[in-house]
């Protein structure tokens, strides 16, 4: 049973806690790591390093919009192929995510966070909402929050 007074909140909780982590991930990349030293690691694992600063912008943006709610379902799918790409890339060390170079648990379980926040909603204190029709219908859902 969904309590239909407090699901919002939770799946605010959820939008903001996944905002956070692709704001703090992006700064890692960034300010930590740098742009460099990313772009390195892409080509270490067969990536082109054009795609550095794509990633750190759109975890950067993506994050920005899921904190403040601003079409979190769209934001979450336009996300889910950072995370996939990231479960690839870290699918070979394991599972636990403190093996040598991070196994895959951590990033398989933001992709699936991603996808609840998809099917969950925006949650309360959404800036934008984004509108989805009900499954099969064509018609607006009818939103929760």
């Amino acid at each position: 049973m969904i309590d239909q007074r407090l699901a919002p909140y939770g799946v605010f909780a959820l939008r903001a806690a996944l905002g956070i982590m692709f704001i703090a991930h992006a700064y890692l990349k960034y300010g930590v790591f740098t742009v460099a030293g990313f772009e390195n690691f892409l080509g270490s694992v067969g990536l082109p390093a054009l795609f550095a600063w794509p990633i750190i912008l759109a975890e950067a943006a993506g994050g920005i919009a899921l904190l403040v709610g601003f079409h979190s379902r769209l934001v979450s799918v336009l996300l889910l192929p950072v995370l996939l790409g990231a479960l690839a890339i870290h699918a070979p060390n394991g599972w636990v995510f403190n093996a040598p170079n991070g196994g895959w648990e951590y990033p398989a379980f933001l992709a699936i966070t991603a996808l609840a926040q998809a099917f969950a909603g925006d949650g309360a204190f959404a800036m934008k909402r984004t509108a989805v029709p009900a499954l099969g219908t064509g018609k607006p859902a009818i939103r929760m929050a």
